[in-house]
């Protein structure tokens, strides 16, 4: 099993800042997809971000596009740690993230289905 823990989430106004962290631990992959997804009220859960995660691959990542230029996926290996830093935030952005693993080979996975565990997610409140 893979157990995530998210942390970092918070109220915050319009244009500004916050980082998500999803510390990781249990059972280790030779390689492994790391993504955040987030869930507004009412709505479906919906890709964020997802960076590769392994030691011999090169890093690969994929941004949903309405975060493209604003948000920044990154991951600590020694930490076991991935991180989300969310700039220029909209009230839009308000939401559940959740931190996911996925053990898909694909260098892009953005779908729910991909990802085979959770975090218990982080709220984020964007205020205009």
């Amino acid at each position: 099993q893979v157990q995530l823990v998210e942390s970092g989430g918070g109220l915050v106004q319009a244009g500004g800042s916050l980082r998500l962290s999803c510390a990781r631990s249990g059972r280790t992959f030779s390689r492994y997809v790391m993504g955040w997804f987030r869930q507004a009220p009412g709505k479906e859960r919906e890709f964020v971000a997802m960076i590769s995660w392994s030691i011999s691959w090169s890093v690969s990542t994929s941004y949903a596009d309405s975060v493209k230029g604003r948000f920044a996926i990154s991951r600590d290996n020694a930490k076991n740690t991935v991180y989300l830093q969310m700039n220029s935030l909209k009230p839009e952005d308000t939401a559940v993230y959740y931190c996911a693993a996925s053990r898909s080979g694909s260098d892009v996975v953005t779908t729910t289905f991909e990802y085979d565990y959770w975090g218990q997610g982080t709220q984020v409140t964007v205020s205009s």
